[in-house]
């Protein structure tokens, strides 16, 4: 069975499903067609590290990289919310703000008022989840950009937090509370964490072999078994000497454990559910998604709504990792954080692209400049410097592959 791929010009490609050969090519029609995927930042990480590993031999260490796992899972939460929202199009100023708040929230009930600390923990999501649903009122109802929505978000919720907190000003959460052990001491076992690799492996061939036969069945073109394979064992290999090199040190820590977990399940549901679709066909045009039958206001609420119960999560696990809330919970530069790992990581500023995968690997990247720059003593004002350029560049990448997708006719 063949199958015949038309391309801007005048010639037709004839492609036979089911070779290896075959995906190479359609591999480089995605390059030339501006389609880069996550190539450029997985080669600009693998840079980074090798650069800052040059620099100073202790960067790679099983210590310091299980120190740096750590610190992406409380904000690369945060920038997972912030990637569903640049998906329609959309920007949250606030994600610092609302996550502060969650943090207080929990500081405040758990410690102070002596509720469960679920009880806390759920009330903060609560919190983030009412502040979204009440962008989406204001934007589908009165149509106020949701920059200026989020903005004056910024601003009075930041104002709620230093409410809940009082004269307080600052509260220590109990290092023997197990959401502080969670997100401080807890990590998979060394046995546990190379049957997840096995799992994850496990799980990726076989979802990839279900959607090839579901190509195959509607005439498309589809990755030889073969290659599956390949990719699997490549998968389970990278896996397994992650987790027995982080294993060396302490281990996978659970909060990153989680935070990946999310990434797994949203991208699931962006990319295999009618919601995900329908959240693609907003962000890429407005208009179109709704003569199609979609309800874009609906759309809009649920994923305000997951971005700031995302921030509201990320803040909480913040809070945990640190042991404390206090009025600088949140500040900073959490939001620019959130917002720069987002679009490094692949998601476009325009809307209808990018990945739940954006969150994992924009937030590893600023992070690794971080601790890279710590190590070597270098001044703050050297990564805000850096992470800038990183962020610049990733928006020229996307800006150069959106105008080489509309030359060629690609949505």
């Amino acid at each position: 069975m063949t199958s015949t791929m038309r391309g801007t010009g005048t010639s037709e490609t004839t492609i036979t499903p089911g070779r290896i050969g075959d995906s190479l090519r359609a591999f480089n029609q995605r390059l030339r067609g501006g389609d880069l995927g996550s190539a450029p930042i997985v080669a600009g990480l693998i840079l980074i590290w090798a650069i800052f590993q040059i620099l100073n031999p202790t960067f790679l260490s099983a210590p310091n990289l299980v120190n740096l796992a750590l610190q992406c899972a409380a904000v690369g939460t945060i920038t997972l919310g912030v990637v569903l929202v640049l998906l329609l199009g959309q920007i949250d100023l606030s994600v610092g703000s609302i996550s502060g708040l969650a943090s207080a929230i929990l500081a405040v009930t758990f410690v102070e008022w002596g509720w469960p600390v679920i009880a806390s923990i759920l009330l903060g999501l609560a919190a983030g989840a009412v502040i979204g649903a009440v962008y989406a009122f204001l934007y589908t109802r009165f149509g106020v950009p949701s920059f200026i929505i989020t903005l004056a978000g910024l601003l009075g919720v930041l104002g709620i937090q230093l409410w809940v907190l009082g004269d307080a000003g600052s509260i220590n959460i109990p290092f023997d509370s197990w959401i502080v052990r969670f997100a401080q001491q807890m990590f998979l076992p060394d046995v546990v964490s190379y049957l997840a690799a096995v799992a994850a492996a496990g799980l990726y061939f076989w979802s990839t072999v279900c959607a090839q036969r579901r190509r195959a069945a509607a005439g498309l073109g589809s990755m030889h078994i073969t290659e599956s394979a390949i990719r699997a064992a490549s998968l389970l290999a990278l896996l397994g000497f992650g987790s027995w090199y982080l294993n060396k040190d302490r281990g996978i820590g659970l909060m990153f454990v989680l935070f990946v977990m999310l990434v797994v399940g949203m991208n699931y549901m962006l990319t295999r559910t009618k919601w995900g679709r329908s959240v693609f066909a907003v962000g890429g045009n407005v208009e179109a998604a709704r003569r199609a039958g979609i309800r874009v206001n609906r759309v809009y609420v649920s994923v305000f709504v997951a971005g700031t119960t995302f921030a509201a999560l990320g803040g909480i696990l913040a809070a945990a990792r640190l042991a404390a809330a206090n009025q600088n919970s949140g500040g900073g530069d959490t939001n620019l954080t959130a917002i720069a790992a987002a679009v490094i990581g692949g998601t476009s500023l325009f809307g209808g692209r990018g990945s739940a995968w954006s969150a994992l690997l924009g937030i590893v990247v600023i992070m690794s400049i971080s601790s890279g720059l710590t190590l070597l003593s270098l001044d703050s004002s050297v990564r805000y410097m850096v992470t800038g350029a990183v962020l610049l560049l990733a928006v020229i990448v996307d800006a150069i592959s959106r105008r080489s997708r509309a030359s060629r006719g690609i949505a």
